[in-house]
């Protein structure tokens, strides 16, 4: 069983910087890749960025990549999205989760676990 809980969220002038932390328990974190998606009012959940158990493999959406850094510590059961250069299309609540096959890790239907998200706001 793994419990994850997000914090970092606020509101934050555009071309502003937010850092994402998902904490995780349960001693089996370190076997799950750990994937970011944001949800938008009255859009689907996106995929934003998913990185491996280890953390040396890491892949972004499209639309993030060059502003958006995610990163993990194994040993605090804790992953990272840094997010830099923040534009009013960010504006989401964001989520972590945790899947077991990182090649999945940008389809929410195969997460096993979930956050309970946090609000991201970015003002123009």
């Amino acid at each position: 069983q793994v419990q994850l809980v997000e914090s970092g969220g606020g509101l934050v002038q555009a071309g502003g910087s937010l850092r994402l932390s998902c904490a995780a328990s349960g001693r089996t974190f370190s076997s799950y890749a750990t994937g970011w998606f944001r949800q938008a009012p009255g859009k689907e959940r996106e995929f934003v960025a998913a990185i491996h158990q280890n953390g040396a493999l890491a892949y972004y959406a499209d639309s993030v990549k060059g502003r958006f850094t995610i990163s993990r510590d194994n040993a605090k059961n804790t992953v990272y999205l840094q997010i830099n250069n923040m534009k009013p299309e960010d504006t989401a609540v964001y989520y972590c989760g945790a899947i077991p096959y990182y090649g999945d890790s940008h389809r929410a239907n195969r997460y096993d676990y979930w956050g309970q998200g946090t609000q991201v706001t970015v003002s123009s």
